[in-house]
């Protein structure tokens, strides 16, 4: 299979007043068109940084020190600002984490949407309109026409995420990255966004980047899994083999750590230590050996990327 999307040893480092923030070393993954990868794990492991960086909206104290990200054969990093600028709404679209801050607190929801068509559609303003009412019934916003004149914070957060997931999917995007979206929502209404995102991906052969730090949400609506820690990618493997029989240290401590609904909190196990400082200069080869009981000398001199199976791989010299 060709993939859409195919980021390779992408390195990516952040100055700062306090030093280089060494934020992403040699990350890489490929997803193919109608599939869904989860990038997984704990908070600063660099999943957003990864998604900001396929997008070229990184920050401007960002650099990007390696690597290719190629889409649909065109290297992104190579690629001209304006040829980026029609890509993002038309071929690249993504769903932030928060809405209300996303969102133009002073646009009505409606036009917002209206102005994503007019830019990439070609569509007249009349048009542009009566296609924004018509994608807020497809994400089953209730009385579309009165919700189009309303603005954000009129709107509850389930009802901003569906204004950001239409306005992502207004022009049929081949590739959805979805950031953290059922952060701060009930669980009934994660379920909702999360199904509806899967129904109109299957049906747009749409394939879809799903950034989290839930594990049960990703093996949920996942087809492969991606674990990163420390800006490292660990382990990527189709999901019911990763969740069946992890290899990478991390994933088994990740998954032990997940809550499960028969459980209880007694039973749930956690993960010693914390991510290392990444603005250490003499940061080790394996950023998790700190906190791995497999921890020996050959994980100081490097990191190995092996592939268990196919399309398993896993980076460590001592695999479960």
């Amino acid at each position: 299979m060709i993939p859409l999307l195919a980021v390779s040893d992408l390195s990516v480092e952040f100055r700062t007043r306090s030093g280089t923030v060494w934020a992403l070393d040699r990350v890489g993954f490929e997803i193919g068109r109608g599939e869904t990868l989860a990038l997984v794990g704990e908070s600063g492991s660099g999943k957003s940084v990864t998604a900001f960086a396929v997008m070229g909206i990184l920050d401007p104290a960002a650099r990007i020190a390696a690597g290719r990200i190629e889409f649909g054969g065109l290297d992104l990093l190579t690629a001209k600002e304006r040829d980026l600028q029609d890509m993002r709404g038309r071929e690249l679209a993504m769903i932030f984490q928060n809405p209300r801050t996303a969102l133009n607190p002073i646009r009505a929801v409606g036009r917002q949407l209206a102005d994503v068509l007019l830019r990439h559609a070609n569509m007249l303003p009349a048009q542009a309109k009566a296609r924004a009412i018509e994608l807020l019934a497809q994400v089953k916003i209730p009385d579309p026409e009165r919700r189009a004149r309303a603005y954000p914070f009129e709107l509850s957060g389930g009802m901003c995420q569906r204004v950001m997931i239409a306005m992502a999917l207004a022009c049929t995007p081949s590739l959805l990255i979805a950031d953290e979206i059922t952060t701060g929502l009930d669980v009934t209404t994660q379920a909702v966004i999360m199904d509806l995102i899967g129904e109109l991906a299957r049906s747009q052969e749409m394939a879809t980047l799903l950034i989290t730090h839930d594990l049960a949400l990703a093996s949920e609506h996942a087809d492969r899994i991606a674990v990163m820690h420390a800006g490292h990618v660990v382990e990527c493997a189709a999901t019911a083999e990763l969740i069946a029989r992890p290899r990478h240290p991390y994933t088994r401590s990740l998954i032990a750590a997940t809550p499960r609904p028969t459980g209880s909190l007694r039973g749930m196990a956690t993960i010693s230590g914390g991510l290392p400082d990444l603005r250490r200069g003499d940061l080790p080869p394996c950023r998790f050996s700190a906190r791995c009981d497999r921890h020996d000398d050959a994980c100081e001199r490097d990191l190995p990327r092996i592939d268990i199976a196919a399309r398993h791989m896993v980076a460590c010299h001592h695999p479960l």
